[in-house]
């Protein structure tokens, strides 16, 4: 069982919830070490001291911070556990806003489950469960952990609650400077693209059935490294990686080829499926006939913007 990261409580205004947060995920990466290349050698990094010349071990390491230029203003362990941060031992919650009001682009500063810490926190945190999930809502929450304040989300997962690192909101940097120019696109290419995403629709994440490819061949290299042979070949067939230049016919391909690795027959009897071009609109004299934009869904709830750190004067 691994340890806990954090232990403290979640404050739900003024109900406390005793708990400890635990790593959500795991991870499988094949850890490579670096080797000198002449003989083999491992490269190791080794911590020493710039004034003594000492290696130093993990025990006789501290923080500080360099306020000038070779001065250091040490910082212990005791100095940032009494640091004055209503959030040092508490996931504090500071609002409930629909759980599909989160942006993803937010998502990403690690996922830890919250555990309840004794009996005594075993009704409270079931309590605080079931009524995010009756409402159908997630909660905001602040909590520092390893050296800095942060955003998270807490929801429902299974049984358990799930707290979610968001990012800050000026940690998200614009797209404005990374968007193409306006493109027109006709109609007949917006339905080809739509019904290859009918397609390739599923109902979960957890309904694909996907493999971590290169962590495989990575073991099949080891192993043939290993055993002084050529790695066994990949199966499958190359992906194009020519230019698509008719949009049109690689959208029907794409729909024909996804309906046949899903074990499904065209529309005509095992015929391939195609995209029928919609009928141009006829032009005036008038005006220009341009390609008609698909209206946007409108939004069922205002969208929340990313919380950002409040500046300190």
């Amino acid at each position: 069982m691994p340890r806990p990261l954090w232990s403290g409580a979640v404050s739900f205004g003024l109900v406390t919830v005793p708990c400890k947060l635990e790593a959500a995920t795991d991870r499988h990466d094949v850890a490579l070490r670096q080797v000198h290349l002449e003989d083999g050698g491992r490269v190791r990094y080794r911590k020493t001291c710039e004034i003594d010349g000492q290696e130093l071990r993990e025990d006789e390491i501290g923080k500080g911070y360099e306020d000038r230029k070779d001065h250091i203003i040490p910082i212990t362990d005791e100095d940032l556990a009494g640091m004055p941060l209503p959030t040092a031992k508490a996931i504090e919650i500071v609002a409930f806003i629909p759980a599909d009001q989160v942006d993803p682009i937010q998502f990403g500063a690690g996922s830890y489950y919250v555990t309840a810490d004794g009996q005594v926190a075993a009704k409270p945190y079931v309590l605080l469960r079931k009524a995010l999930e009756r409402n159908e809502k997630v909660a905001v929450a602040k909590f520092a952990l390893r050296g800095r304040e942060r955003l998270g989300l807490l929801r429902p997962m299974g049984d358990a609650l799930l707290l979610s690192g968001l990012h800050w909101g000026d940690e998200i940097r614009s797209s404005t400077e990374l968007t193409p120019p306006e493109t027109e696109l006709t109609d007949a290419e917006i339905e080809g693209a739509l019904a290859l995403m009918d397609t390739l629709t599923v109902d979960s994440v957890a309904d694909l059935d996907v493999t971590d490819h290169y962590t495989e061949a990575l073991h099949e290299v080891i192993a043939a490294k290993a055993e002084h042979r050529k790695p066994t070949p990949a199966g499958g067939e190359e992906a194009a990686t020519a230019p698509v230049v008719d949009l049109m016919a690689a959208l029907e391909k794409s729909v024909a080829d996804a309906r046949k690795a899903r074990g499904e027959t065209g529309p005509d009897d095992g015929a391939e499926a195609t995209v029928h071009e919609m009928p141009t609109p006829k032009k005036t004299a008038a005006k220009k006939t341009t390609a008609k934009k698909t209206p946007a869904k409108k939004a069922t709830a205002k969208k929340t913007a990313p919380a950002r750190r409040r500046k300190s004067a």
